[in-house]
């Protein structure tokens, strides 16, 4: 799946253990946020790993552990 700068995302998965995105990145606890919070990209690091922006942080992920959050649209306007 393609993600892009802005996209909501939702943890899909567990990883093993969470990078936080800082500076100087550190490993976290992977139970610092659960399946199925909602965050945001804010960034694209190398190697293919994503910043996400959650309420507890923002932290480098997998594409594999995030799913696109699909926009409800009002047909009403």
């Amino acid at each position: 799946m393609d993600f892009a700068i802005g996209d909501r995302v939702r943890l899909a998965a567990q990883p093993p253990y969470l990078k936080s995105a800082d500076p100087l990145p550190m490993l976290r606890p992977p139970d610092l946020l659960a399946v199925g919070e909602i965050g945001t990209i804010t960034g694209l690091r190398p190697g293919g790993y994503w910043v996400v922006l959650f309420d507890r942080g923002s932290f480098l992920l997998d594409p594999p552990f995030l799913a696109k959050v699909e926009t409800e649209t009002n047909p009403t306007g």
